[in-house]
């Protein structure tokens, strides 16, 4: 017996949006966190197009832009800028909004599916069998076992969950320390920014002071120096340290009057050789860690948990196809490697060196152009992953997310253009876990190159796209949805 479908340990944006996708399509769920409470420490700090169009394919951006504090136009590389516009999104900007108020929206999104977060209860052991996974969790009551028949690992860079398993988390420790704190300052020069603007990583040095507004006072700051080098990880931030770098950047026109939060960071990269061992995953920052350049390490999380979701929904049903769940390693795996090699790229760009200058001066002209923005630009903003679809015909939308496509359900989707009788009738058998609705467009479908139809999977990535005939369409349908007889 087991006490749940399937437990998350870890309450972050990664473990709270997985709750939210396997709520969505009635899952048992049950969340376990081992702080007691939300820290209220900002975190990190913005959405990438990305997860826009992914949070807005489910209903869920509008609330979480009501909580937001600011706009980035565009992105960085390094701080060296790239421009979204190009893009064909939507949404061309980051959502300026600290971590927070994301694990506030998405907590309390969790009570309309009946899912509790267990606060206090850190996980302490698990061991796993062909029918489920039992866990070991500490808490206020003391020590209690709990059995899902999966266990979702979203608790961390030190995750224990990845460390029970054994799986190794190859790469490298870091080599640089930083400091990044939540601020109160008096501004007797009228130095402070209003506004969100792009980080100036100029290589001049490495003691830059960066500050961001948060709103009600508050402001982000990130610095480094010679006395952060060589700290332990875990060392206290000083209000020395952080009055000492702020002088230095500002002088006398910053005053610092209160350190609400800080906290070390370093350009340590390490990524899990497997993201699936058994009935246990892992997601998040348990499966990779790296520089949070660019803005994309809550992003990438938050992504993992809805490409996880709907494959282990359809496990717990019965109505998995034979691999399904394989897929979410073979298809994220590669993602977060992409993002480790590229942050470690920008962590070189911001070395204060002379080679390093005339190298960013190289990279800043490529970005400057046409195709060099619209490439790295697609990377840092997500916009241009594309999963491998085997078996289904070659076709530009295959494998992308479709934008401007409402999922709310959490179901699949077969979208045409105009009424297409033979495709209908093809998709009749699985009318139980994926919908039809015909395109605004009658000439086609929107950027579907021709294509009368479109087949996109509950994350919005289409998963096959063709003709009136429906050649293939049947084999993609089973390949992602299962055998309509289970």
């Amino acid at each position: 017996m087991t006490d749940t479908d399937v437990i998350v340990a870890g309450a972050g944006p990664t473990g709270l949006m997985l709750a939210n996708e396997l709520g969505l399509a009635g899952v048992r769920t049950l969340v376990v966190e081992r702080l007691p409470e939300r820290s209220g420490q900002s975190k990190a700090l913005g959405l990438q197009p990305r997860t826009a169009e992914v949070l807005e394919m489910r209903g869920w951006l509008e609330p979480l832009q009501q909580r937001a504090v600011g706009r980035l136009e565009g992105g960085h590389f390094a701080g060296i800028p790239l421009d979204y516009e190009a893009l064909g999104t939507r949404f061309p900007y980051q959502i300026g909004i600290p971590q927070p108020r994301v694990e506030e929206y998405l907590e309390q999104r969790l009570a309309a599916y009946g899912i509790p977060v267990l606060r206090g209860c850190e996980l302490t052991g698990l061991r796993q069998d062909a029918e489920g996974v039992t866990v070991t969790v500490d808490g206020p009551d003391g020590q209690r076992s709990l059995r899902a028949a999966y266990l979702v690992g979203a608790d961390g860079s030190r995750s224990r969950v990845r460390r029970e398993l054994g799986v190794a988390f190859p790469g490298r420790d870091g080599r640089v320390s930083m400091v990044v704190a939540d601020v109160v300052l008096d501004d007797p020069g009228g130095v402070l920014p209003e506004q969100w603007q792009l980080p100036s990583f100029e290589v001049r040095d490495a003691t830059g002071a960066f500050l961001l507004p948060l709103g009600d006072g508050l402001h982000r700051m990130l610095f480094g120096g010679p006395e952060q080098q060589g700290l332990d990880r875990d060392a206290p931030v000083t209000e020395d340290e952080v009055r000492v770098a702020l002088h230095r950047e500002h002088g006398d026109a910053l005053r610092l009057k209160a350190v609400r939060w800080a906290s070390r960071f370093t350009d340590a990269s390490r990524q899990a050789e497997q993201y699936a061992v058994g009935r246990v995953l892992l997601a998040g920052d348990a499966a990779h860690i790296h520089l949070p350049a660019g803005g994309q390490g809550l992003n990438l999380g938050m992504q993992d948990a809805v490409n996880l979701g709907w494959k282990l929904a359809a496990c717990i049903r019965g109505r998995a196809p034979e691999g399904l769940l394989d897929t979410y390693h073979s298809e994220r795996h590669p993602v977060g490697a992409r993002v480790l090699e590229n942050t470690r790229a920008q962590g070189v760009l911001m070395i204060p060196d002379t080679d390093v200058r005339a190298l960013r001066a190289i990279v800043t002209g490529l970005l400057e152009t046409a195709e060099g923005n619209r490439r790295i630009a697609g990377m840092i903003s997500g916009l241009d992953i594309r999963y491998a679809m085997p078996g289904s015909p070659e076709h530009p939308l295959l494998g992308r997310h479709m934008a401007d496509v409402r999922l709310a359900t959490g179901r699949g989707l077969l979208l045409t253009s105009g009424a297409q009788p033979a495709l209908e009738a093809l998709m009749r058998p699985w009318q139980d876990r994926a919908d039809r609705t015909t395109a605004d467009r009658a000439a086609g479908i929107p950027g579907g190159d021709g294509a009368a139809a479109v087949l996109l999977r509950p994350d919005g990535h289409v998963c096959w796209a063709g003709p009136g005939g429906g050649e293939g369409l049947g084999a993609a349908l089973g390949r992602w949805f299962g055998d309509p007889q289970r």
